[in-house]
């Protein structure tokens, strides 16, 4: 590591200790948070005494996962996490995969079980973190704001929509605190891995696999359904957890389910099923853990075909938008300018 790469690293580091800087391949620094392992029981009240499952890759137990400070940015066909950027949008979710996985071994697309163990981290300890999801403010706190990096015209009226990474407060980042986490609630979606809905059957990349830059395209043999009992079974396995939605209302069924060709949705804290939940869904934050304390953050679905996970929420999502926010309306080719996404990191 040159002097200047050092110095660098070090400064980050001292400033927020739980913070660090990785080099890719190219010798490129991206801005990472170290979130260390914990169990389901650390962050669900009544929960296992198991390693919740962001840090299970391939069987076995990691010491930490590490997680982009920022929303990516796209340099040189690969991702990186920097302060003070307006983020990658328009990725498709393949592109943005393989952009994360291209900078080295243990480089991926942030998973949606990573994504689940930072937001259960985050209510556990009593802190929603709030972030632009009312045109560059928070909806609760509008005198919290961060610095306009998108605007666009809608009626005649110009908005101001993306604001620059980590420009907001530090009630933006997922602890409250300058070592956090920014913009997991609002200003860009951010595609997860490891998740899909086909034909509104829940699959997923078992524990976090997905860290291991695993097959995800829509033929691989890896994806797996959710059974009655929380083990992993053959998709189109008999009781297995699906979407389904009468009159765009979103629950949780094993049984014969009703398809929409639209979007269906349902408040998280809301969500109903047929059935007794098990802890794997919870933990997955596909499921409330408990029965408060969500708001009015919203789980939207498509349930016909191949649809792809959004986390978070966007610029003009309101109160609808949260950290444990999700939207699997979408294939896996759709372009938006409300979609970005951010890297992740094991150390193998």
């Amino acid at each position: 590591m040159s002097h200047e790469l050092d110095v660098l690293k070090m400064s980050v580091e001292s400033a927020n200790p739980n913070n660090t800087v990785i080099y890719d391949d190219k010798g490129k620094p991206s801005v990472m948070v170290r979130i260390p392992k914990f169990t389901i029981a650390d962050v669900i009240e009544g929960g296992s005494d198991k390693i919740h499952p962001a840090f299970i890759v391939n069987g076995k137990v990691v010491p930490e996962i590490m997680v982009s400070k920022y929303s990516n940015v796209v340099i040189d066909d690969r991702a990186y996490s920097l302060p003070g950027q307006n983020p990658a949008t328009n990725v498709i979710r393949d592109i943005a995969k393989e952009a994360c996985e291209k900078k080295g071994k243990g480089w991926h697309l942030m998973s949606n079980a990573e994504w689940a163990a930072i937001a259960l981290w985050c209510k556990k300890n009593g802190f929603m973190p709030r972030g632009n999801n009312a045109f560059a403010k928070d909806v609760y706190k509008t005198f919290e704001r961060g610095r306009v990096t998108y605007t666009y015209e809608k009626d005649g009226i110009v908005k101001e929509g993306i604001t620059a990474t980590g420009s907001g407060p530090v009630s933006w980042a997922h602890d409250n605190s300058p070592a956090g986490i920014h913009d997991m609630n609002g200003n860009v979606w951010a595609q997860v891995s490891g998740l899909r809905v086909l034909n509104g059957e829940i699959q997923v990349i078992p524990d976090n696999d997905s860290a291991d830059a695993v097959d995800e395209t829509s033929e691989s043999k890896l994806w797996r359904a959710i059974s009655t009992d929380g083990t992993f079974v053959d998709p189109g396995s008999p009781d297995t957890f699906k979407w389904d939605s009468i009159s765009g209302q979103l629950s949780l069924s094993v049984g014969e389910i009703n398809r929409e060709d639209k979007w269906s949705d349902a408040y998280f804290g809301n969500l109903t099923s047929d059935v007794q939940i098990p802890e794997i869904l919870k933990s997955l934050a596909l499921y409330p853990a408990d029965a408060n304390g969500y708001g009015k953050q919203k789980v939207w679905c498509n349930n016909t075909g191949e649809r792809l996970p959004w986390r978070g929420g966007t610029w003009d999502a309101f109160e609808n938008s949260g950290i444990f926010c999700l939207f699997t309306s979408y294939t896996r080719t759709h372009l938006s300018p409300w979609m970005g996404f951010r890297s992740a990191y094991v150390e193998f």
